[in-house]
């Protein structure tokens, strides 16, 4: 089959991915990115499970270690910040991640890093986005707000959690694919003060509040900040103006004990705070991820929410798959095997193949998310005792219930997608990594 043309809308995570697999075969890619420039920006995230090895099938682990943040676990304070329970990092290269992985890395460090190793083959474009597509038997016709036109064989929504590829997808009166968790998230930058570690912490204040920080630089720190519960105040000022969004934030946690008063004041005005962001933290189900030539991966497709911790590694995954369905069917120049269109064929099986992951890892723990976030003292207390004892035994399986690596699914190899310098990973090695 004649390369196919590709355009891929979103220059995050799952686009770049997709794009350094398909420009690996030959496709013609573009990435559309509708920023100004690369989004080399964002807060602190991991890989897990199959995320790894499709990771190291890249041909990025040297370069991943090397950028990556050597955070030494994660702990529990109380009000007082007297540590209630830790659970250390996991580098023993076997078994499940903990709560922290050996595999931190910053966004903007992975999404130049995904750039980078595909720029030479894939043409991106920034400051565009699709403004419209209308779809035919042989190809899609793009218009681009910009005012150009061109026509692809295949258009890709990796356009993130609200994805305007999947809007103009479906059908008009087509339901909400984005199903609300009543939580929501503050993410921002504050300066390192004495006592910040390379730690991820977690304190807990009452009325379903937590407080959450992270050391990733030598002057400044992650702060982020969650309420689990339906709030009209942060309904009311999703809308407007960061300002505004962080005075309804400080509101919220006026009484919030341990390091919440610094943290609110550096928030409101210190400069670093100002790539301060927040959102309505939910997954997106749909029942089907394509509509004729056009197909999500990503976030676009199955945002599995910050709840299970998977989706950096659900993106590129789905990418990994998407690609390799696509090298599998769509190789020679006529239809083989009676099919009508191979690419057809590929998203169907692309689709049939990684729903069953998808599923698991959007399949929450019992009590998920609130049980991470008490309404009362008391209820602290408890979960306080409970994460004790789990880490005092040893017990990996409390991680596991606030997070979904665990999963009985299996990551297929493509021998079309491996690097001349890799083998095929035996299987006892690939389940080791999941």
């Amino acid at each position: 089959m004649a390369p196919l043309k590709v355009l891929i809308c979103g220059g995050g995570i799952a686009g770049p991915a997709l794009a350094f697999w398909l420009s690996k075969l030959g496709h013609d890619v573009t990435v559309v990115e509708r920023f100004p420039s690369l989004r080399a920006s964002g807060q602190q995230l991991d890989l897990r499970g199959p995320g790894i090895p499709v990771m190291k099938r890249m041909g990025l682990e040297d370069l991943f270690r090397s950028q990556s943040i050597k955070e030494a676990g994660m702990q529990f304070v109380d009000d007082h910040g007297k540590q209630k329970a830790f659970y250390p990092v996991n580098t023993s290269g076997e078994g499940l991640q903990s709560f922290t992985t050996e595999y931190e890395i910053m966004r903007g460090d992975l999404c130049r890093m995904l750039y980078n190793v595909g720029k030479a083959r894939v043409k991106y474009i920034f400051g565009v986005h699709v403004d419209s597509f209308e779809q035919g038997a042989d190809s899609v016709s793009v218009k681009f707000s910009d005012g150009k036109e061109d026509q692809f064989h295949l258009l890709v929504g990796a356009d993130g959690q609200g994805s305007r590829t999947r809007r103009m997808m479906l059908e008009p009166n087509a339901p909400d694919p984005f199903h609300f968790l009543n939580l929501y998230i503050a993410y921002f930058t504050i300066p390192r003060e004495e006592g910040d570690e390379y730690m991820s912490t977690l304190y807990n204040a009452p009325g379903k509040r937590f407080v959450f920080t992270r050391r990733h630089a030598p002057d400044t720190i992650q702060a982020y900040l969650g309420y689990c519960t339906a709030s009209d105040k942060l309904d009311n000022v999703k809308k407007s103006d960061i300002d505004e969004q962080k005075k309804a934030w400080a509101e919220l946690f006026a009484d919030a004990a341990w390091k919440t008063p610094r943290i609110i004041r550096d928030m409101l005005n210190d400069e670093a705070a100002n790539d301060f962001y927040s959102q309505e933290v939910g997954q997106v189900r749909l029942n089907s991820w394509s509509r004729g030539r056009v197909v999500l991966v990503g976030d676009a497709a199955y945002c599995p929410s910050p709840a299970t911790g998977m989706g950096t590694t659900s993106g590129l995954t789905g990418a990994y798959v998407l690609a390799g369905e696509i090298a599998k069917y769509c190789g020679c120049l006529e239809f083989s095997d009676g099919l009508k269109d191979p690419l057809f064929h590929a998203l169907s099986e692309y689709e049939r193949k990684f729903r069953p992951f998808m599923t698991e890892v959007q399949t929450l723990g019992p009590g998920m998310p609130n049980i991470v976030a008490p309404e009362t003292q008391w209820g602290i207390s408890v979960m306080h005792l409970i994460l004790w004892l789990a880490a005092l035994l040893g017990i990996d399986a409390v991680a596991q219930w606030f997070l979904r690596e665990q999963n009985s699914w299996d990551l297929p190899y493509y021998e079309e997608l491996a690097i001349p310098t890799q083998g095929r990973p035996e299987s006892a090695i690939a389940k080791k990594t999941r």
